[in-house]
């Protein structure tokens, strides 16, 4: 199984390399996710060159659609759904990640 790397391992990671203290780390992490929130919330795209583009689409509603845990029909109104697209760059890199495997 993959191991996942979460916002307590980046926080260690960045403290160890950069030797910046983990509160001061926390707080630009989570103030870096409000401002993305906050730009998705103004239906702004949000732009990291070299990594990719996040932004809000919507999903239409359909009458028909099933509830996966009860097996109920429900009809599922429009709502907005977060689309990341990767840059050139993290495509590049992740192709070559594969590519290296074999």
């Amino acid at each position: 199984m993959e191991e996942k790397l979460t916002k307590a391992t980046i926080i260690e990671n960045l403290h160890n390399k950069l030797g910046i203290g983990r509160a001061d780390i926390h707080v630009i992490i989570d103030e870096l996710f409000e401002e993305i929130k906050d730009a998705l919330k103004e239906d702004q795209i949000i732009e990291l060159r070299g990594f990719g583009t996040f932004e809000v689409r919507t999903r239409k509603g359909r009458e028909k659609a099933r509830n996966p845990k009860t097996g109920d029909i429900v009809a599922v109104d429009s709502h907005g759904v977060a689309i990341f697209r990767p840059g050139k760059e993290l495509k590049d890199f992740v192709w070559n990640l594969r590519e290296n495997d074999k």
